[in-house]
């Protein structure tokens, strides 16, 4: 008896094998519960990164399309286009090329309502400035400003394709693009 009190006592009242039991099982609790909360988190920043004015925009997408420059000259283009959009806002590259032909915009924006602003550069030229305008849901109608140059940015998206038509009143006279993911 003397040994069986003793025993309990080392194992603070209760048998050892119990104790590895409980021990056991608490670690499966917590690493179960550990992965809900991951799972949950994960869930959580995706939602978010695909709610907001910009969700269909989410993702990459490449094509081709047409630049037309000011002497009336079109030439052929490839496009790569990625959007980041987080809740209410969105940060976008857009990469085309032709033989003699390439620009790099890229683009931080924010919507309030139907209303977009922000900012955008030309990698290739070194020049930026401002946008905004209007859209929701895919579509967007936007101008991009900078002194000597503005742009009429159309962006129309249903599903996985999306046209891109850009109007300007430079050297750069325009472009047609059709994107898909």
């Amino acid at each position: 008896m003397e040994h069986l009190q003793a025993y309990r006592a080392a194992g603070g009242g209760k048998h050892r094998a119990n104790r590895q039991f409980v021990t056991s099982a608490l670690s499966r609790r917590l690493l179960i519960a550990a992965a809900v909360v991951f799972a949950a988190g994960i869930a959580n920043s995706e939602s978010k990164a695909q709610s907001g004015p910009f969700a269909p925009l989410a993702g990459s997408w490449s094509g081709s399309g047409t630049v037309t420059l000011d002497d009336g000259s079109t030439e052929r283009i490839r496009c790569r286009a990625k959007y980041a959009p987080i809740g209410p806002t969105m940060e976008l590259s857009l990469t085309c090329a032709s033989d003699a032909y390439k620009f790099n915009l890229g683009a931080n924006l924010k919507a309030e309502g139907s209303a977009i602003a922000g900012s955008w550069s030309e990698a290739s030229r070194n020049i930026s400035g401002s946008l905004s305008g209007r859209g929701a849901g895919g579509n967007y109608e936007l101008l991009a400003s900078t002194a000597g140059f503005n742009a009429n940015i159309s962006l129309k998206t249903s599903g996985n394709k999306q046209n891109v038509t850009m109007r300007a009143d430079s050297q750069f006279r325009g472009a047609n693009i059709a994107l898909s993911r």
